[in-house]
């Protein structure tokens, strides 16, 4: 599996005609909410609501999607398309992996943390654009899901965004983190 992601500012003019919310996500979301690229994506991450996702392959014609999960990849047709949340998008001619699609549970136009269904915020306000009309995912979620598994860029991640964080969006980020992992390692750092 190779891949050769589109920058941020190419995702966005292909789904220039999307309707639905979606975002960047991931380590690309947090180089565009600091304005600056701090370092190397091998990949780059979006979300749309699960029930949206039609719009995303609308606007994408030509490539293939898979469904990724477990180290694996399956055709959308197949069973993993309900058990597993990512899709990634496959120039067919190159066999090249340029975009990395999450579906995530909502309720109309409410997010839905898939790690925690209590966890609920208002796309208005979990969603921010660049200066060039990139919408990107708030950083004190990112962060909630990079906490997963800690990885050498995740911790990379934290360190350099964590100081930057206003204290409402530490103090979400902290209570999210204790309802998810509690007695996790960043707990005490991002306490105000």
């Amino acid at each position: 599996m190779i891949w050769n992601p589109w920058p941020p500012a190419e995702v966005a003019r292909r789904l220039a005609k999307v309707r639905s919310p979606w975002y960047v996500a991931g380590g690309w979301a947090l180089d565009l909410w600091r304005g600056e690229h701090t370092r190397p994506h091998e990949d780059i991450e979006i979300a749309v609501p699960a029930a949206a996702f039609g719009e995303i392959r609308a606007a994408l014609p030509g490539f293939v999607f898979e469904v990724a999960g477990g180290g694996e990849l399956w055709p959308l047709d197949s069973p993993a398309f309900h058990q597993h949340h990512q899709t990634w998008v496959r120039a067919p001619e190159t066999d090249r992996y340029h975009l990395d699609v999450f579906r995530e549970p909502h309720d109309g136009d409410v997010w839905i943390c898939r790690r925690d269904p209590g966890i609920r915020r208002p796309y208005r306000d979990i969603i921010r654009r660049t200066a060039a009309g990139v919408p990107y995912l708030v950083p004190e979620i990112v962060l909630l899901f990079k906490a997963k598994a800690v990885r050498p860029k995740d911790q990379a991640d934290f360190e350099a965004t964590l100081p930057r964080l206003d204290p409402g969006r530490r103090a979400w980020l902290y209570a999210a983190l204790t309802r998810i992992a509690p007695g996790h390692l960043w707990l005490h750092r991002i306490e105000l």
